[in-house]
């Protein structure tokens, strides 16, 4: 009889664990999944061509989230990421981080997988990192990974592993184990197979008495455009005319199987049953490259919702029931899974309120309303139209605030973008017949968003008083943002093939 009391009593408290997180010792499994360049048509639960089953499957049993953002670059994103802080307060906002750049992440903030580790994490990281690596201080494993394998870089031959310096046709190794370059040892092999490979090592070796952070950043499927041949055939027969989608379309479909390879490695050591996935690209898809943003405005590069809207997802036991399988349409930003993932942790961050992102677990895991009415999209100062705009007279009142800088926020419903924002066109991909329809180019734009996420209705003569707002918020964020570090690359100091043996690697010490 007692046996069974406490039986019950055991069941209880752990149905209670699954339902309310935050209350349990117990701390998740914290697996974060990042694409690289993907577009939000490019998913096969975005009514895609291309062919996505294993995070279509985790889509369909988590909660896709479809009103979600990132920035429109690489090295702006995982600065959001890692610092919870929008990429103006670290100096990312303009462009990326170039490879003999002598500058990273700033070193006085508080990573993510640092922010985990005070809270019992063992951090581990696989793939791209992007965020500087001129000190060894600025490489991960002095940022908070425990322990790393991947690349310092971008746009590295995903066979070879190599990366071209400046100036130079030479090619030099950008692979990483911890401190050592292992590029000749991986030489041929394909970088998301191996990726995932390495990831599932880490998973199979870990100690499961301590909670688990892995963050797989993919190189793919950004340029170059690189695969296999067996997931080329997958295509032949779609996008025989489109050689780039072809090439994309496979790429995409090789991480997707990547995905599940390492979600099973999760279920076969018993982790996965207390573990959040997290899906999410880094920007818009680049459709000089194969991708596809469809229906939306804009790629890669551009403040337009095709270059900061993406495709994610989360999956995990510990959603509530009736949110399994739905779609959340509340305003979500990818600084906010680092306070999100502290919270997950049950732990505290000292800097919280010098952050810009927000605790969105309640939003995700039970379609409660989102805890942000704000994102900034993006001020690049550096950025701006070839030639000044005239003011709009009826903006003159708070034109303190520079229109011809390329920037963006969003604020409710609303939606401003100044400057010259970029390829403002709408393109279908090669599947539905391609077709580029080419948008205005003002120095002022105001979209309601929910009424036309396709940003076709230019409100900006209807609506003044929404524009002078969100005017005024952008001088407010520009007032308080870091004024960019515009450094030249070192290129002599940090040239692989002069010092480092056609190895890139920290070159400051």
């Amino acid at each position: 009889m007692l046996g069974s009391a406490m039986s019950l009593i055991a069941l209880l408290i752990s149905l209670g664990c699954l339902f309310h997180l935050s209350h349990c010792a117990t701390k998740p499994n914290i697996i974060f999944f990042l694409a690289d360049d993907l577009g939000w048509h490019d998913v096969g639960y975005h009514d895609s061509m291309i062919k996505t089953p294993n995070i279509d499957k985790l889509a369909a049993e988590g909660v896709k989230l479809e009103n979600y953002y990132v920035t429109p670059l690489c090295s702006p994103s995982r600065a959001v990421l890692m610092t919870g802080k929008y990429q103006t307060r670290t100096a990312m906002q303009h462009h990326v981080l170039k490879a003999q750049e002598p500058r990273c992440l700033p070193l006085d903030e508080v990573t993510m997988p640092q922010a985990l580790k005070e809270n019992g994490y063992t951090t581990y990281m696989v793939g791209k990192w992007h965020l500087g690596f001129c000190y060894w201080n600025c490489t991960p494993t002095h940022r908070g990974f425990d322990k790393f394998f991947g690349m310092y870089l971008a746009a590295g031959d995903y066979f070879h592993h190599t990366r071209t310096c400046h100036g130079r046709t030479a090619e030099c190794y950008d692979l990483h184990d911890n401190h050592e370059s292992v590029g000749h040892l991986y030489y041929g092999q394909y970088s998301t197979t191996l990726y995932a490979e390495k990831a599932q090592d880490f998973i199979r070796k870990h100690d499961p008495e301590t909670p688990l952070f892995l963050y797989l950043s993919f190189q793919a499927v950004h340029a170059p455009l690189q695969v296999p041949q067996q997931y080329i055939s997958m295509y032949r027969d779609i996008y025989d005319q489109d050689i780039d989608r072809m090439t994309y379309a496979a790429m995409t479909t090789c991480m997707d199987e990547a995905i599940g390879n390492v979600t099973q490695a999760l279920k076969e050591s018993g982790l996965l049953n207390n573990s959040i996935i997290v899906f999410s690209t880094d920007n818009g898809g680049a459709v000089s490259f194969g991708a596809s943003n469809w229906p939306l405005k804009g790629h890669k590069g551009t403040v337009y919702e095709g270059g900061v809207r993406g495709p994610a997802f989360v999956w995990s036991p510990y959603l509530k029931p009736h949110v399994k399988g739905t779609m959340n349409n509340e305003l979500l930003f990818l600084g906010d899974w680092m306070p999100t993932f502290v919270h997950l942790a049950n732990g505290t961050l000292k800097n919280a309120e010098s952050l810009d992102g927000v605790n969105q677990w309640a939003t995700i895991s039970e379609n409660k309303p989102s805890a942000r009415h704000e994102i900034l999209h993006n001020i690049d100062q550096l950025e701006m139209f070839p030639s000044p705009r005239q003011v709009p007279e009826a903006f003159s009142k708070y034109s303190d605030f520079n229109i011809n800088v390329v920037s963006s926020i969003r604020i409710g419903r609303w939606k401003l973008v100044t400057g010259n924002a970029g390829d403002a066109s709408w393109i279908k991909p090669p599947e539905m017949g391609y077709y580029r329809t080419n948008g205005e180019h003002v120095a002022v734009q105001l979209y309601n968003i929910p009424a036309d996420p396709q940003e076709r209705m230019n409100l900006v003569p209807y609506r003044p008083d929404v524009v002078y707002r969100l005017l005024q918020r952008l001088k407010f964020h520009y007032d308080r943002s870091v004024v960019p570090v515009d450094l030249k690359p070192e290129l002599k100091e940090a040239d692989p093939v002069l010092h480092f043996n056609k190895t890139w690697t920290p070159w400051k010490g």
